[in-house]
């Protein structure tokens, strides 16, 4: 058991796309009987950008998750942005979210991308931890903004139709003296004989184009039943091994926070990890799959929904393209 990592997670925020699509509407859309969509993929509404950009979205969250924590951006180390999508090849992220800010203009702070798909949020979690325990920095926002609707063909329901767009930030700092906050364990690892199963081709060097590339490439593409049976054959050692290095036991978890994935998967684990009704976060059937925004997205649910208190020990747990599983044991 390694030592605990001094972390206080001190404010949440979230922010959505002003247009909602209900699952009626893209059955109207799609030619669909009633209820088909919310049927096949198990989300009643999500939210769908028209006109905002991830870094407009991106620094709402950071403002709601400011306001949270009772902070000025004054206060403000580190911005991390640790997002699947961007706004733009060149720059990124984090300094597109900082043009949003007009404050960050008179404070100046630290700013970089954290990117590993739909565990973002997660390795930015565990990287800030450490700048913490270093010494590095007192107080970061870590914000993760995703706008999947452009990537998604929503003809494929099972593969496309999970997605909706949104943001979420969380305000963190080292933990102060007779505070129960820490990071227990984190824990990833990457299963790379899966790096297929999830992509989107265009938009780097191996798939270039010059001017606009081709459509199809530009979509996102899931190969569903080998990722799936991939992340369920190696989840549950994953997880043994990063409660035995937190030094806590399953029955101790108090809240299982995961990444919205699908309504199949969380179904899944919440059986297969034995989290029972109350003890797991889901929010899918609302915002449904949100890529990177939507663990912090879970996670500022717990706090302000499913009355997660001081001291509280959570599990945070996830996959994304790669094929990566994360998780991290935090008392929050």
């Amino acid at each position: 058991m390694k030592s605990p990592l001094p972390l206080a997670i001190t404010g949440t925020g979230i922010a959505v796309p002003r247009t909602m699509l209900p699952a009626a509407e893209l059955d109207a859309r799609l030619g669909l009987p009633a209820g088909e969509s919310e049927r096949i993929t198990g989300i009643a509404k999500r939210h769908t950008a028209i006109d905002e950009t991830a870094s407009q979205l991106a620094a709402g969250a950071v403002r709601a998750a400011l306001t949270d924590a009772g902070l000025a951006w004054e206060a403000v180390d580190c911005l991390i942005c640790a997002s699947a999508t961007m706004d733009q090849a060149l720059p990124y992220n984090a300094a597109m979210t900082l043009a949003e800010l007009p404050e960050a203009r008179e404070h100046r702070v630290a700013a970089l991308d954290v990117g590993a798909s739909c565990l973002s949020f997660l390795q930015a979690l565990d990287l800030a931890a450490c700048a913490i325990s270093a010494g590095r920095y007192e107080t970061l926002v870590i914000v993760s903004s995703d706008i999947a609707s452009f990537t998604t063909d929503y003809r494929d329901l099972r593969g496309n139709g999970i997605f909706g767009d949104g943001a979420a930030a969380a305000v963190v700092r080292r933990t102060r003296e007779g505070e129960p906050s820490a990071v227990l364990a984190s824990r990833s690892v990457t299963l790379p004989e899966g790096i297929d199963y999830c992509r989107i081709r265009s938009g780097g060097s191996r798939f270039h184009r010059r001017g606009f590339p081709d459509h199809g490439e530009a979509l996102f593409e899931m190969t569903g039943r080998p990722l799936y049976a991939l992340v369920a054959r190696e989840l549950p050692r994953f997880v043994d091994a990063l409660l035995t290095e937190a030094g806590v036991a399953k029955s101790e978890i108090d809240l299982l926070v995961p990444h919205q994935a699908s309504r199949q998967a969380l179904d899944h684990v919440a059986k297969m990890l034995g989290f029972g009704e109350g003890r797991m976060v889901d929010v899918f059937a609302g915002y449904g799959n949100q890529v990177a925004a939507s663990l912090p997205t879970a996670l500022h649910s717990a706090i302000h929904g499913h009355g997660l208190k001081r001291g509280g020990k959570v599990l945070l747990l996830g996959s994304g393209a790669g094929v990566t599983i994360g998780g991290m044991v935090l008392v929050y």
